[in-house]
């Protein structure tokens, strides 16, 4: 059997994670809880993997890192990225909890490509023992070559047995044709979009309208950066699906403290507003954002 470009670069630690080497850098995988609504209750129902960069021993910024990487690295770097999330989250996560897992459309130009990814991800999803239904791949709906090349990365996603999300939603050029032509299983609101929505009624009620129009047509939603009580507050109300924020948990590198998660636990989440979340391993490079309290009408 060959072997994966990703477990070429893979080190195997002590504690049974992984890391992977990419040139001077370390590459460590954070995991971020994805919370579910349930009747007034929050309970874990994902993890999306994130990528930690070290150089020297330092954390460095996955944007800065991402920069420094040549355009025709890129694909081997996506493969190491996805490679390495799959194998820690078969060592760290609980078992019934699904893997977001982020896919770069734009380096997929042609099929023989994708259909080589998707050999190298079997194979690393057979040695973590990761049932693919519990993969859940993220693309974003802009960044592709052509629509054409966008559907058909898609279609070799499904065919595969993964499903699918589309991340940032409301970012950019987000159409709302393109989601109804991928018929994506969850469509994940970009954080900044929620934010601002969030702050009029107008915009709440657009924002509740959306949420409804997917959850009809049988697509979960997914509403990240979350970072005030505030605005948990308002998803619930909305009618998400699912929520991921600071205001719930923070990353966590692996190995996680998850691992003890039981899915009959919730939290009720009057309560969970109200918890400061686990600080994280290693900050974000996201950049914190003041926010008002407002009330939707």
């Amino acid at each position: 059997m060959s072997r994966s470009i990703g477990l070429a670069h893979i080190i195997r630690q002590d504690d049974g994670t992984s890391t992977g080497v990419w040139g001077i850098y370390t590459l460590q995988s954070a995991f971020q809880p994805i919370f579910a609504f349930n009747e007034g209750k929050l309970s874990i129902a994902a993890f999306e993997g994130l990528i930690r960069p070290f150089r020297d021993g330092e954390p460095q910024s996955p944007m800065n890192f991402f920069s420094t990487c040549p355009a025709a690295d890129r694909l081997h770097i996506e493969s190491l990225t996805r490679t390495l999330h799959l194998l820690n989250a078969g060592a760290c996560l609980p078992q019934e909890a699904s893997i977001f897992i982020n896919f770069d459309p734009s380096v997929f130009t042609e099929r023989a490509v994708a259909d080589a990814a998707l050999r190298d991800m079997r194979l690393v999803l057979h040695e973590a023992g990761i049932d693919p239904r519990r993969v859940v791949c993220e693309v974003t709906e802009q960044r592709s070559a052509s629509q054409e090349t966008l559907h058909s990365f898609v279609a070799a996603l499904r065919a595969n047995g993964f499903r699918i999300a589309v991340d940032d939603y409301g970012a950019d050029d987000s159409d709302i044709n393109r989601i109804k032509e991928l018929k994506p299983d969850i469509v994940k609101f970009d954080a900044y979009w929620i934010t601002q929505l969030m702050e009029s009624g107008a915009g709440f009620a657009l924002l509740t309208t959306m949420v409804k129009s997917f959850e009809e047509q049988g697509i979960r939603t997914v509403f990240e950066g979350i970072e005030e009580s505030w605005q948990l507050e308002l998803a619930e109300k909305s009618g998400a699906s699912m929520v991921q924020g600071f205001v719930l948990a923070r990353p966590e590198l692996a190995p996680t403290s998850f691992r003890v998660f039981d899915e009959t636990s919730q939290t009720p989440v009057a309560a969970a507003a109200d918890t400061p979340a686990a600080t994280a391993a290693t900050p974000s490079a996201r950049p914190g954002k003041p926010f008002g309290r407002r009330v939707a009408p």
